[in-house]
């Protein structure tokens, strides 16, 4: 790699402040605010706004879509509009 040209990667925690999750991992990311880890060091924070502690589909809460009643719900109030 051409040495100065890439930015620096670093160990960086990124906080979902909606599910009251963070965790720390390496990272690009540029941020200007600093949290303290659980191991006493201070290190980089970066809001999410959805990890996989607030998203509904690794909670179990995230409902399934019924597309073909839609479809007939959809046929029955309108009629096929194709066949002429």
């Amino acid at each position: 790699m051409k040495p100065g040209i890439h930015p620096a990667y670093r160990p960086v925690v990124f906080r979902d402040k909606a599910a009251g999750f963070a965790f720390l991992t390496r990272s690009t990311l540029s941020t200007d605010r600093t949290v303290e880890w659980e191991d006493g060091h201070t290190y980089p924070v970066y809001d999410v706004e959805v990890s996989s502690a607030s998203h509904p589909f690794y909670t179990g809460t995230a409902r399934v879509m019924d597309t073909a009643g839609r479809v007939e719900r959809f046929e029955r109030r309108f009629g096929r509009r194709g066949a002429r």
